[in-house]
């Protein structure tokens, strides 16, 4: 695994690659982004904005979201799939923040994992874009990429923040999160266009890549006949006794 000092580097590398990385989903306060985080398991965030300004309009915050019908909820929010989860998700985060909060969206890790459907990743998304406070969001995207590059060495998403975090810092880390983000959707993605990538020549992946040798070259196929392909046997003739 790289230094924080090669971690660093590759870092500001890919975030000249990618000036505009930030969140893509909409939202006007910190109630909405942790709203719309929810919804975007399991969904685009592309798709997520389509349904959160209709979901925003009828229900603006907590306390609205908190007391909605059921049936109300799933229906706006439908198309992001897992609505019946999503909606229990929704209202009942909504409904912990009334009763412990005040309705607002606290500002620490420890009291936002404890909201219903929120996680770590979506603690530091809300965290990092809505309230100022350094946090490193990991989900599949920064996990392929971070391993790929050499400055993170675990398919677990807690340990590859332990690992980001620790080389980076903080005023670095949302950054970080998403330029890894963007990176994994424009470029290294599971078929990855390394031609390009910023980051090449400090890839543990390209370099392993680069370092395989090619595979031998089929052979020609004889003429009038498909490679791989044997030919027909010829029909036995009887014989003349």
């Amino acid at each position: 695994m790289k230094s924080a000092a090669a971690t660093q580097a590759v870092i500001e590398t890919l975030a000249h690659q990618h000036p505009d990385a930030d969140t893509e989903l909409h939202y006007r306060n910190p109630f909405e982004l942790l709203a719309a985080t929810i919804l975007s398991a399991q969904a685009t965030d592309a798709g997520v904005n389509k349904v959160t300004p209709a979901l925003f309009a009828k229900f603006p915050d907590a306390r609205a979201l908190a007391e909605a019908p059921a049936e109300d909820v799933e229906r706006l929010i439908h198309s992001t799939g897992f609505f019946r989860q999503k909606a229990k998700s929704l209202m009942g985060m909504s409904r912990a923040l009334v009763e412990h909060h005040g309705g607002e969206v606290p500002r620490t890790m420890e009291a936002l994992v404890r909201l219903p459907g929120v996680g770590r990743k979506t603690a530091n998304v809300v965290l990092g874009h809505a309230l100022g406070v350094p946090g490193l969001p990991v989900d599949r995207h920064v996990l392929r990429v971070s391993n790929r590059l050499g400055i993170a060495d675990s398919d677990d998403p807690d340990r590859v923040e332990q690992q980001l975090t620790g080389a980076l810092p903080p005023a670095l880390w949302t950054l970080a999160s998403d330029t890894l983000i963007l990176h994994g959707r424009r470029i290294c993605k599971p078929e990855p266009s390394c031609s390009r990538c910023a980051a090449t020549e400090t890839c543990a992946f390209y370099a392993e890549a680069s370092a395989s040798p090619a595979p031998p070259p089929r052979r020609a196929a004889k003429p009038g006949r498909a490679a791989g392909v044997r030919p027909a046997k010829k029909p036995a003739t009887s014989r003349r006794r």
